[in-house]
Formats: structure tokens, sequence, C-alpha cells
């Protein structure tokens, strides 16, 4: 073998052994990596993470465990914690909903057929069901879906969103859950039940574990429950209706249609209420080694968050958003495994509850301590690990970034839907100006806050390849 023959062989051994990390590949990323994750986050002693409760203490102390073993920077001499107060909720077991009917007592599954609102209240109550329409009253502007009724004491059963159509002069009150709760209780009503308007929400189940409440004074002696569409139509087939026959009479008359069912129920559930429960975000950095340039960063976030658990049913929430809290670490850990550092500083954020409306992110955005414009683009990671395909929000808002997808996009897995405004826990950061895209599978939304968003349900090829398109992203952007 002469000289120069040793030396080519050389050359193509070190180019094609030497270790990956050294060039920021993202052949660090790996399905089995990310999957391991996921089962850590959505086991039984996590118990579908609600902020304020000890299973999302202890999935907040397993992921900063992994920040800290990384090497990742704290957010601050206080630790990777980033604290906040947030409202919590407790539905301990045992509680239960039966449905008297003039023929049968039907026990409907919980989970399936219903489930209480993360921010019901306690009680204890068999009475008559009445439907209220949308569950409005506004007696001064002509339309009060309450009027004539006598709701002392009884479930008064109505739409869970607002209608479709105007008033003349005024614009519809809240739909939120704890809005509608509160006009019902004022009238008179011991519990409420909501569901969903018919064909509403396609590829989203009807009954869903939501701690999404809005607004007001927590109604802590009034049970609230969702039920499914089905459910419903047995509840008013005792009064000869049902469900798509009177939204379409509301949407044509644009008048109330309130009524008693015929139908009984009893709602049996207690509840451990908190108004200031402590929660976090968790931060970590990892500096980069340009002298100008660290001071410019690229934020990578996921909620960590779930819906919890009730009635002993946990919401283990596989897709939403272990996967993401996933992608979050791997795209962190595959960093911080590379020799060459990125000239832009990365900030590594697990938001805590989104799913009662971005608060998490919301903190973030307000107390972070550098200007907004020092932020050069944000990216979420949201239910990315169940579907067929690859979703890029927020391009029509920020389309440099995602040109710069498009063309990283090495699988041809995005698809060329895009929307503008931010979404989830991006838009904060959009509202503040900051450019950011988030990240979504297509189709994703098949166990959304239902108790069988498991690992088993997702789909590792394409949450691997969607979490490596996210480093190679941020990769360039970090350059």
């Amino acid at each position: 073998m002469n000289h120069i023959t040793s030396i080519l062989i050389f050359i193509f051994l070190f180019l094609n052994f030497q270790n990956p990390a050294s060039a920021m590949s993202d052949s660090l990323i790996s399905r089995e990596a990310l999957m391991h994750t996921v089962e850590i986050l959505t086991s039984a002693e996590m118990a579908g993470r609600l902020p304020g409760h000890a299973g999302f203490t202890r999935a907040a102390s397993y992921m900063t465990e992994q920040f800290q073993n990384l090497g990742l920077i704290p957010a601050d001499d206080d630790g990777y914690y980033q604290h906040m107060k947030v409202e919590y909720n407790a539905i301990p077991e045992p509680c239960g909903f039966e449905l008297h009917l003039r023929s049968q007592i039907f026990m409907p599954r919980h989970g399936v057929d219903y489930t209480f609102r993360g921010f019901t209240g306690s009680g204890d109550l068999f009475a008559p069901v009445v439907f209220a329409g949308f569950g409005i009253s506004m007696p001064e502007y002509g339309y009060d879906d309450f009027a004539g009724l006598d709701l002392k004491g009884k479930i008064v059963m109505v739409f869970k969103n607002n209608p479709d159509w105007k008033l003349p002069d005024t614009s519809w009150p809240g739909a939120l859950p704890r809005e509608k709760a509160n006009v019902a209780r004022e009238h008179g009503a011991g519990a409420i039940i909501f569901v969903s308007a018919p064909f509403e929400r396609i590829g989203i189940p009807e009954v869903i574990g939501s701690v999404l409440h809005g607004p007001g004074e927590q109604p802590a002696d009034f049970p609230q429950l969702m039920i499914s569409r089905e459910l419903a139509d047995k509840i008013l087939a005792e009064s000869g209706n049902d469900l798509e026959t009177l939204h379409n009479e509301l949407k044509n008359k644009q008048q109330p249609i309130s009524f008693e069912t015929g139908s009984k129920a009893h709602i049996s559930v207690r509840t451990e209420y908190n108004p200031e429960a402590p929660a976090f975000n968790i931060i970590g950095k990892i500096e980069g080694n340009d002298a100008e340039r660290k001071n410019e960063f690229i934020v990578i976030g996921a909620h960590l968050d779930h819906v919890g658990s009730q009635c002993g049913t946990i919401y283990p929430g596989a897709n939403d958003n272990a996967s993401g809290s996933a992608a979050v670490l791997e795209i962190a850990k595959a960093f911080s495994l590379s020799e060459t550092k990125p000239s832009r500083s990365l900030i590594f954020v697990l938001f805590t509850s989104e799913e009662q409306g971005l608060l998490g992110a919301g903190h973030f955005v307000e107390n972070f301590p550098e200007p907004h414009k020092n932020i050069i683009a944000m990216l979420n990671f949201d239910c990315i690990a169940h579907g067929d395909s690859i979703q890029i929000g927020n391009g029509k808002s920020s389309p440099e970034l995602w040109e710069l997808a498009r063309k990283s996009d090495n699988e041809k897995l995005v698809v060329d839907r895009t929307w503008g405004g931010g979404g989830a826990d991006l838009t904060p950061f959009f509202n503040a100006g900051i450019p950011g895209l988030y990240m979504v599978s297509t189709n994703s939304y098949t166990y959304l806050h239902t108790p069988e968003d498991k690992p088993e349900t997702l789909n590792p090829g394409l949450f691997e390849a969607i979490v490596r398109l996210g480093f190679r992203i941020i990769k360039e952007l970090a350059e």
C-alpha cells in the first residue's frame, strides 16, 4: 500500500466513522428514545400531569433531571423552575352519573359517554333535566334561553358552543363552561350538562377531559358535565325531540327553545379546589459560542401538562403532549452532545398549564428578561406523534421560517396547509411580535383528551421524522 492510498483510506474512515455528534447531526434523535420518554410521562404515577397535582410535579422532576444530566444551564439562580400560581381542582373517586328514563335506568360510561368538566363543582342530586338551548340569558337584547323556566334544583342541558348567528346590536357573551355554568346557577339550576352542537369539532372526540374553564368565580357546589350527542338524544327522546332537529330550529327561528325533557338524572361528584396551586415552567439553556450572537435566542418549547385524572380514570396525554415534551428533550440532547455548539443561544422550555389557556407560555413571554426582539424564533411542538404527515402552522405570519421549514423537509412529509396568528403555546409569542412555527401532525386528534391517548396509538416513524425536521430547522436558525 503506497503513502497516498493510506492517506485516502484514513480520510474515508475519518469522514464515515467520526462521532456523528461533532457535526450536530439529527441522527442523534431516535424513535426509541422519544417513545421511552413518552412511556415515562404517561405512566400511572404521573396521573395525567395536571399542574397542582403530585403527578405533574413528578413529571417535572423527571424532565428537570434530564435537563441537568445534559448540562443545560438553569433559567436563573432559582434553578430550572419559573414559578407561578394556577387554579387546581381534584376530582377523586367515587363519582357517577345515571340517567333515569321512563322505560329504564341507563348507566353511561365515564370517559366515553360522559366526563366531568375539569372545574366542576361538588354535588349529589337527583333531579329532572331541562333543555335550555345555548344557556344564554340576555333579556335586554330580546334573547333568554331561561325565560319562563323553573330551574330550581334541576339539571339544565345546553349546547357548549354559542349560536352561529348574530344578534342585531351586540355580541354573544363568552362560551367557556364556567361562564355558562354561573349563568345557569344564577337562574336556580343545581347542575349543568354540556353537549357539542351537531357537526361541530369534526375529527375530535365529543366527550373530552378539559380544564379550559374561563374567568369568573368557581362554582364550588355546582356539578358540570360533558356528554356525547348520542347520550343527549336519549335524554331528549323522552320528549319526542332530538339534538339535530333542535339545533336546526334554533338556527332558523333565532329564538329560544327550552323545555322539560321528561328525563331525570343522578349526579354525584366530589372536588378539592385550590385557587392558587404552585406550578412552574421548566427552562434550560445552551449558550451560543459567538460573542455577539449568543444574546440572540431561539426558543424550543412544548407544554408538559395535560388534564389529569378524574373518578379514578387517568387521561395519559401521550400525543398531547408527552410527544412534544419528548421532542424538546431529544433536541436538547442532540445539541448538548454535539462538539460543535451553535452560534445563537438555545432556550428549551416545558410550559405548564397550556390546557388552562396558555398560562405557562404567557408567563414566560411576559417575564423574559431580554427584549423580545432578541428572540429570533420560537418553535412549538404540540401533538406531533399521531397521524400520517406533518403540518407547520403560523407560516402565513412567518413566511421566511415557513420556507426554511419546507426546504428542510427531507422526507417530504409537510402538507401545504398552514395558517397565521400563532396557535397553542406559540400564540403569546406571536402576540409579542416574535416569529415562530407550530409543529403538529395531521389527523392528530383521534384520541384528544380521552383516556385512550396512550403510547400505543402513536406513529413512531412520523414522530421521529417531525422531531428531526425540527432539529434541522433549529440548526439552520442557530447558525
